[in-house]
């Protein structure tokens, strides 16, 4: 009796920024290993953008030089939909090579994975479960000009506040912070003002680099800083869950 081959799974390439701080690509790889673990037989590369190697071209390009990959999901290591995400990773993958058949997965964001990491990161700098209801949390990103992006964070912290906390405030690490939110530091005493027992900021960046510094520069006035996401399980989880999202046929494909 004949057994049908089945197909190659797709290459998942992850795409992430890239940055001047070796920290950056360390964290990543670091994830990029926790997601290989949990996907035993998955091909997972990793491209950078800028400042980092190997450059998502020229990942591209070696898949394709192989001769035996023709389905690649690139997943972009990005927390919401904003400028990489909308412009520059789908003009990098328009240049890739004709044979490659690629599919550009969503990014992390929102998630309630991305929110159970957060945590985590938070009980791992100290607090416990129990201090959930006097702690004021900050949500720090590095900030974005996208109006959607922008959007994404407040309705993350609005959500994550119905989780028990005294209160969250978003807050951005770039200058150029948008109007009506506020910075790390503003947002730390903000969060005293209105009688939170405590402060906790809680970057929501994936990897260390300029901006999470001046987050934690800014969180100089509270109790407790959380690392970045890194390689926490709930993000490599997410990202398995995006290739799979993107992989996989919709259910409009099936029917048609």
């Amino acid at each position: 009796m004949h057994t049908p081959v089945r197909p190659a799974r797709p290459v998942l390439v992850v795409i992430a920024h890239g940055s001047r701080d070796p920290r950056h690509a360390a964290t990543v790889h670091g994830l990029v290993r926790r997601v290989r673990a949990m996907r035993p037989g998955l091909r997972v590369e990793t491209g950078f953008l800028d400042f980092n190697v190997p450059s998502v071209n020229g990942v591209l390009e070696s898949l394709a030089a192989e001769g035996g990959v023709r389905d690649v999901v690139a997943l972009p290591l990005l927390l919401t939909r904003a400028f990489h995400a909308k412009a520059d990773i789908p003009a990098v993958l328009r240049d890739a090579p004709t044979r490659l058949r690629i599919r550009q997965a969503d990014v992390l964001g929102p998630s309630p994975l991305l929110l159970a990491a957060l945590e985590r990161r938070l009980y791992e700098a100290g607090l416990t479960p129990a201090d959930k209801s006097s702690t004021g949390v900050v949500l720090a990103s590095a900030g974005s000009t996208d109006p959607e992006a922008i959007a994404v964070i407040a309705d993350i912290a609005r959500e994550w506040r119905h989780t028990g906390w005294c209160a969250v405030r978003p807050a951005f690490a770039s200058a150029a912070s948008p109007t009506g939110f506020s910075r790390t530091e503003d947002a730390v005493r903000e969060l005293r003002a209105l009688g939170c027992a405590r402060v906790a900021v809680a970057p929501y960046v994936l990897a260390p680099g300029f901006l999470p510094d001046r987050i934690a520069r800014g969180a100089a006035g509270a109790d407790l800083l959380s690392d970045v996401l890194g390689s926490a399980p709930e993000v490599a989880r997410v990202l398995l869950e995006r290739y799979d999202a993107a992989r996989l046929p919709t259910p409009a494909a099936l029917g048609a």
